[in-house]
């Protein structure tokens, strides 16, 4: 079991702690669940088992909790759970990381909003 992300962020007058972790190889699902005034609004699932024998599955599931936590915070901050608070699950397909394609030296190798949700998830 790996540890998790939690993220509290003020938007439109609440606060909402987002959560992410991992259930361990032996129950392999990565969730993730956004609470409002101790409710929770919604969840993500992700199913990992078909990694739990691969060498580098430990960095894999980090890459899947990181980018599956930083969806939900960029979905909050787009409106999506904010019009009322309707209680809901969403599942989604078992799926592997996608591995970031080279960058460029040259390039700006984050966006602003890669970096505007760095600085939110790192502040406490």
């Amino acid at each position: 079991m790996l540890t998790g992300y939690n993220t509290n962020i003020t938007y439109k007058g609440n606060t909402y702690h987002i959560q992410t972790e991992d259930s361990g190889l032996k129950n392999p699902v990565v969730v993730t669940l956004l609470y409002v005034k101790g409710a929770i609004l919604t969840s993500k699932k992700t199913s990992y088992a078909h990694m739990v024998d691969d060498p580098d599955c430990k960095e894999k599931i980090k890459e899947l909790m990181k980018q599956q936590h930083r969806t939900m915070i960029k979905e909050l901050l787009s409106g999506r759970y904010t019009g009322g608070y309707v209680t809901g699950e969403e599942e989604s397909e078992p799926h592997e990381p996608t591995e970031a394609p080279p960058v460029n030296k040259n390039q700006i190798s984050e966006s602003l909003d890669d970096i505007l949700l760095n600085y939110i998830i790192k502040r406490k």
